[in-house]
């Protein structure tokens, strides 16, 4: 997979404040934010502040001070917005094959309902 990073995806201008977003929570490395198009009562996106395509990219050569602060602002969403106690699903695409939209690391988490299964069983 190439990590090649496009400097001029949606969240890339999220970053630079060239579009809006519905802040959750800002840290000196990673920002969350509301979904604009939401999949559950609760969905968050939670993405690195730094130019990372995707989760292995990010895990292969983000500094440690930015895995850790990532990880945390993922756990701190969680309480934040209730779903601890009841369930939440985190996803990260990456890739063709994962249907990544956007070519910067984000974690969806969703909650709030049942989410059903992630994904129908094998063939």
């Amino acid at each position: 997979m190439s990590y090649t990073y496009d400097d001029q995806n949606i969240f890339a201008k999220i970053l630079r404040g060239e579009i809006p977003n519905k802040t959750v929570l800002e840290t000196e490395h990673t920002l969350a934010f509301h979904d604009i198009y939401p999949q559950a009562p609760i969905h968050v996106l939670v993405i690195p502040k730094g130019p990372y395509v995707c989760y292995d990219h990010f895990c292969q050569t983000a500094s440690d001070a930015e895995i850790v602060d990532f990880t945390r602002t993922c756990g701190k969403v969680c309480e934040m917005m209730g779903v601890k106690d009841g369930g939440f699903r985190t996803i990260a695409n990456a890739g063709e094959n994962a249907i990544q939209e956007v070519p910067h690391l984000h974690f969806h988490i969703l909650g709030g309902r049942n989410l059903g299964r992630m994904l129908a069983p094998a063939e």
